[in-house]
């Protein structure tokens, strides 16, 4: 059942929402409730309040608002306590520095992943980061990894019925089409993502193991498909998994997987 979540703190984080969705960059007060469906005088109270203790900052001159300092402190405190990024940071900045590709590590939340590290290579600058990003499991590399390890009854309770969500014309969207990928990748112990979340990308995946053998994570290497096309994917996937297995044994695997 539910917990009800109480209306303070809801609208508290239906605001940081708002800032932390907008495209934009710093919004104006009015903006904000807008978004957030909040009247003028309760979204003045909660920007005051939030401001007050550093989840908001307020720009003196535009009097625009945009994320406060504590939330980037809290992020890091996060990441900081996540065994699984603190095993995993120096590993996939190398990975990302020897292949020249963006490498991330994920872990799952709920039916999405979550991103917990992101480092480019020369060959795939970007002017974000993707640190904290949510996606799609089923459209994935990295979340494929993560439903590998589950029956067809759990993916299909943890996804829902079938169609699945569409983002490109590759996207798998039954759970049929789903689970002969997933029954393919067992061989190779790697998940590919061929233009299933976005046109233009390809992406290989590896899981990562906890010290009981079950998978808590994964890692990949991506790029834009004209440039991963002119790499040795064998050879990349080697590396990735080698990672991949390095930071098993920092979360304390020290025994061979069954298959």
């Amino acid at each position: 059942m539910p917990v009800e979540v109480q209306q303070g703190i809801a609208r508290a984080s239906a605001v940081l929402a708002a800032l932390g969705d907008s495209t934009t960059g710093a919004m104006r007060a009015s903006e904000i409730g807008r978004v957030a469906n909040l009247g003028a005088t309760t979204i003045a109270r909660l920007l005051s309040s939030l401001e007050e203790l550093d989840y908001v900052s307020k720009d003196p001159e535009s009097q625009l608002y945009s994320i406060g300092p504590e939330i980037l402190k809290l992020s890091s405190q996060g990441l900081n306590q996540n065994a699984v990024h603190r095993e995993s940071r120096s590993v996939a900045q190398e990975l990302a520095r020897r292949t020249g590709l963006s490498v991330n590590v994920a872990i799952r939340d709920n039916d999405h992943i979550v991103y917990l590290c992101h480092f480019e290579g020369e060959l795939a600058p970007k002017a974000h980061t993707m640190i904290g990003m949510r996606q799609p499991m089923h459209a994935s590399a990295l979340g494929k990894c993560l439903l590998g390890s589950m029956s067809e009854n759990e993916r299909r309770e943890l996804l829902g019925p079938d169609p699945l969500p569409s983002y490109t014309a590759m996207t798998l969207t039954t759970h049929e089409r789903l689970s002969a990928d997933l029954a393919s990748s067992e061989d190779s112990g790697v998940c590919t993502e061929d233009q299933e979340l976005a046109l233009g990308r390809l992406c290989i995946a590896a899981p990562i193991h906890d010290a009981r053998g079950a998978v808590v994570a994964s890692i990949s290497v991506s790029g834009r498909l004209s440039v991963m096309r002119q790499q040795d994917l064998e050879d990349v996937t080697e590396l990735m998994i080698e990672a991949a297995d390095r930071i098993s044994v920092g979360l304390g695997m020290i025994s061979a997987i069954p298959h």
